[in-house]
């Protein structure tokens, strides 16, 4: 009987062009090992309008498999290996409390524009877009939030609060202009939490939400770093606290880690502070040349869903297998936020 491997290779030399497998940077290397395409989520993106393969199936996480969904043409079939892979961060955004806490911040009159990161389910990009908004990844943050302050009196950034008030400091966004809604927009009403009057002149309303992969990293962790070996260089994910990104010697998205870790010279160490996959994998890269570490071991569980067995399981029933899909009105407006930033990223 023939192993996961075998069942992988065998399928993806049958369908030939028929077929393309895109994976996330945090995906194991056993998983990343029968991808055609590699990248962060804004990569992946730029991808989905290009590819001429009927069955795209995404290795990562289901909101980026909606993404693809919604991108993709009515002819391709977008597929997840396991649809049980979500993402805590966008769960803590739900479309109708995202929808009420934006009527609630509007009733004076003000226009707020919805910003969403990648990370969040089609529904939500649904909303946003309807609200005139977009989409933003950690690698374009800075660009979108500088778009949108522009099209409307504050922006909502959801629903990452650590993205929010990084990319907020890079822009010089005072402290003072800015809002952290309570926690109860996520589990409880916006209409019993939020104070309209507490948003007014506020230029940036900032959704509470956060990773847990990202949370597990310290600024205290960084700062005995330093002591133990000063020459070692920090660089971590934005959506690490921005009390982390300050004790940082750089940070960005997964693709400006790898590069960071790249360009370093020769007998540099480096400490990573994002998912231990991907740090792992640059450290098997460049073992004898340089000295990468994570910066604390911190897996998604989530994105440790996708196994190579669940892919060759997929992959059997490809044909038969049903497709990651968005409803039609969903799918409209949230194509609508996500062009938005493509245009604007262009």
């Amino acid at each position: 009987m023939e192993n996961a491997k075998e069942t992988i290779d065998r399928i993806r030399e049958a369908m030939g062009d028929r077929l393309v497998i895109l994976g996330h940077h945090y995906q194991s290397d056993a998983v990343i090992a029968h991808t055609d395409i590699q990248g962060d989520s804004l990569e992946l993106s730029r991808k989905i309008g290009d590819l001429k393969a009927e069955h795209i199936i995404f290795c990562g996480v289901f909101f980026m498999a909606e993404s693809a969904a919604i991108l993709g043409r009515p002819e391709q079939k977008i597929h997840i290996p396991d649809t049980g892979a979500s993402c805590p961060m966008a769960d803590m955004a739900e479309a109708g409390r995202v929808e009420e806490t934006l009527n609630i911040l509007q009733q004076s009159g003000r226009k707020i524009i919805p910003l969403t990161y990648v990370n969040s389910s089609a529904a939500v990009k649904g909303v946003v877009g309807r609200f005139d908004g977009s989409v933003c990844t950690s690698a374009n943050a800075r660009t979108m939030l500088a778009w949108a302050l522009k099209q409307g009196d504050a922006v909502l950034f959801l629903p990452d609060q650590h993205l929010a008030n990084n990319t907020a400091n890079f822009l010089n966004i005072p402290e003072n202009k800015r809002l952290l809604l309570p926690r109860d927009v996520i589990d409880g009403s916006p209409a019993l939490s939020i104070d309209p009057a507490g948003a007014e002149g506020k230029r940036l309303i900032v959704w509470p939400g956060y990773c847990p992969i990202h949370e597990e990293f310290g600024a205290d962790a960084i700062r005995a770093l330093r002591e133990r070996q000063p020459e070692a260089k920090v660089v971590v994910h934005p959506e690490c606290s921005p009390e982390v990104v300050r004790e940082a010697d750089g940070d960005g998205s997964t693709t400006f880690l790898i590069k960071y870790v790249e360009e370093a010279p020769a007998g540099s160490a480096i400490y990573v502070g994002t998912e231990a996959n991907l740090v792992n994998r640059l450290a098997a890269r460049y073992a004898g040349v340089k000295t990468v570490r994570p910066l604390a071991v911190s897996l998604c569980e989530d994105m440790g869903k996708i196994t190579e067995a669940n892919l060759a399981a997929l992959l059997r029933d490809i044909e038969t297998a049903a497709p990651v899909t968005v409803a039609d009105d969903v799918k409209t407006a949230a194509r609508l936020a996500l062009t938005r930033m493509l245009d604007v990223c262009a």
